[in-house]
């Protein structure tokens, strides 16, 4: 007691002496502070917050966040620890799987237009242009909620609370689904002359702008025309859900005009640099050098100790650099027999001869292959493709035929090996596999290439990889243009832009001389795999209950494997070839299955209770 008040005591006499000596001491800025006129005032410290604000977006799939996910639909499964086969064994999809409600971002977005509006003396000039970018970011927030949510309450301003004991009035409900559609558009729209930033592939300018109009009014009359369609359309009283059909086809229209100006005045081309056309693709979405393809990424730089451990995570079983390294996302059978043959016919793997009394057989593992669309080796190493110099051979195992039939051995001894020879001295079960149950190793026959780094080192924990996660391409504003024009009637227009990408794919020019819905359906399917458009475009076509229908007997509901085996019967022109059987992947156990439920997001019951205003979607 008696040392508390000595101390008590003493800060007062402090105070006092302060008080009459140095009274403008205690009136200093503190030095590890910024204050609103020194943030605001000075673009460096703006385009820190911007720089923040960007790496704050939300994805569902990326190279950083939620790539574990490429594994829960239908174009990989997951391959690496057994921690994660909840991967492969996914009942059904959660009501809040894709759940969004960033209003926390959203606030710290308005406030700094509030800021700049009323502390920045900067010129008007460049303070409108990083307004504009704040605006480009918060449009961009509300597209990636309305695409998984349906319409969210658009909230432009900053909301200060009172007090009073009544937070009634900053109790927003929800806005319609076109209305948030509406939103995002007219705000990229309004900024696109101030937004700077020309040529910039990090940093939001017009084309970005226009990229983002491009996708988002696809979506919105996609919505409006195959909602309407369902024999059930899914729909609130408030239209919160749901866009009137009719409007279709004027967000087709912004579409199409959107896609047209970023392909003629944009500046930007299809990557062709590199003459091996599956080596082209690969580097179409992971090169930064004499790339124009790309028109809006999110970088990684070593120089600015900025890396991702995805290819650390997914490289090829026999290619890694270091021993703890993973194989975990492994690319399905589904997938890869969507790439169609250069002459156009049918993707499926040749694996049995037309009566299907007997296997086909191959002098390499990587014949089966030949003449497949380019862009299957640029997404997916298959049995035999190369990767960083070297083959990443695939064998399960060994037919040994005896006398009226294949005896099929993978293990010697029981031994699941990798690398293992068998008693010929020949490869019983290669390193790369693919193997039934081992870890690490691919479960379905092929490996990841799209967004794996085939740099030095990248698949090391000293280094990491560089390779930028890709928002928007070229290649996908010609797929948005062809969809929206066929779906406007103009077939000629749209034919030429997938003839346009299917010829730098191997087809000839003008390979297609007809356009159906589901040709556009698929080139997106084979052109974008593994980034992030299957489910938004399932979603917004209204087939993603058809496509995953948690039926065993739905093929496109399973994930199927490749396994190849090395022929053993000696003195027949057979023995040392190749055979391969198609199978449901072995550790895969459960249909994909996409409820009702699923189109739209679940909204928390704590959102609820902080705001009763707001309405749960359809089917929660």
């Amino acid at each position: 007691m008696k040392l508390s008040k000595i101390i008590i005591a003493m800060a007062v006499i402090a105070g006092l002496f302060l008080g009459s000596c140095e009274s403008d001491w205690l009136d200093r800025q503190p030095p590890n502070i910024l204050l609103d006129d020194q943030v605001w005032n000075d673009p460096n410290s703006i385009t820190g917050v911007l720089s923040n604000f960007y790496d704050r977006l939300p994805a569902h799939t990326s190279l950083t966040a939620g790539w574990l996910d490429f594994a829960a639909y239908d174009e990989a499964i997951w391959s690496g620890y057994t921690g994660n086969d909840w991967l492969n064994n996914l009942l059904d999809y959660d009501y809040g799987r894709w759940g969004l409600w960033d209003y926390g971002l959203i606030r710290d977005i308005n406030l700094s237009i509030d800021k700049l509006n009323n502390y920045s003396s900067l010129k008007e000039e460049q303070r409108t242009q990083f307004i504009s970018e704040l605006r480009f970011i918060r449009a961009y927030l509300y597209f990636d909620h309305v695409k998984r949510m349906g319409g969210v309450p658009i909230i432009t301003e900053e909301l200060i609370y009172d007090f009073s004991g009544d937070p009634s009035y900053l109790q927003y409900p929800r806005n319609t689904e076109q209305e948030v559609y509406d939103f995002v558009i007219s705000e990229m729209e309004a900024i696109m002359p101030t937004l700077g930033n020309g040529g910039s592939l990090t940093r939001a300018n017009r084309f970005i702008a226009l990229a983002v109009v491009s996708r988002a009014a696809l979506y919105a009359g996609s919505l409006a025309k195959y909602n309407s369609l369902m024999p059930s359309p899914i729909s609130l009283p408030g239209e919160e859900v749901g866009i009137d059909p009719s409007l279709a086809n004027a967000y087709f229209t912004k579409c199409l005009e959107a896609s047209r100006i970023i392909l003629q005045e944009g500046g930007y081309s299809l990557y062709q640099n590199n003459p091996n056309l599956g080596e082209n693709f690969y580097e179409a979405i992971v090169s930064k050098s004499g790339n124009k393809e790309v028109l809006w990424a999110q970088d990684f730089l070593a120089s600015a100790d900025k890396r991702h451990w995805f290819t650390y995570d997914n490289v090829a079983r026999s290619v890694r650099e270091d021993n703890l390294a993973s194989s975990a996302l492994t690319p399905i059978l589904n997938l890869v027999e969507d790439y169609e043959y250069l002459d156009g016919s049918d993707g499926a793997l040749k694996t049995r001869t037309a009566d299907g009394s007997d296997y086909i057989y191959y002098d390499n593992v990587e014949d089966i292959f030949a003449n497949k669309d380019a862009r299957l080796y640029g997404t997916i190493i298959y049995p035999g493709a190369p990767f960083r110099g070297q083959e990443v051979f695939m064998q399960a195992g060994v037919m040994q035929w005896n006398g009226s039939g294949y005896d099929r051995i993978e293990f010697a001894d029981q031994q699941p090996d990798l690398g293992s020879v068998y008693t010929d001295g020949g490869i019983l079960k290669a390193e790369a596999g693919p193997h039934r149950n081992l870890q690490e190793v691919s479960n379905t026959g092929f490996y990841l290439r799209k967004y794996v780094d085939d740099t030095p080192g990248a698949s090391t924990r000293g280094n990491l990889s560089e390779v930028w996660w890709v928002r928007f391409r070229l290649a996908e504003i010609y797929l948005n243009a062809a969809e929206a024009a066929h779906e406007l009637g103009q077939s000629a227009e749209a034919l030429g832009y997938i003839n346009t990408l299917r010829e730098r794919a191997g087809f000839g020019e003008n390979s297609l001389s007809t356009l159906t819905t589901e040709t556009i359906r698929h080139e997106r399917r084979v052109e974008l795999a593994f980034e992030d458009h299957i489910v938004w475009d399932y979603k917004r076509w209204r087939v993603a209950h058809l496509k995953w229908s948690g039926s065993v007997d739905n093929p496109e509901s399973m994930a199927y494997a490749l396994y190849p085996y090395r022929v053993i019967r000696p003195g027949d022109p057979r023995d040392g070839k190749y055979v391969f059987t198609k199978e449901v992947a072995p550790r895969f156990r459960a249909p994909r299955f996409f409820r009702m439920g699923n189109y739209y997001s679940l909204i928390g019951q704590n959102i609820i209770d902080a705001n009763p205003k707001i309405v749960r979607n359809p089917f929660h």
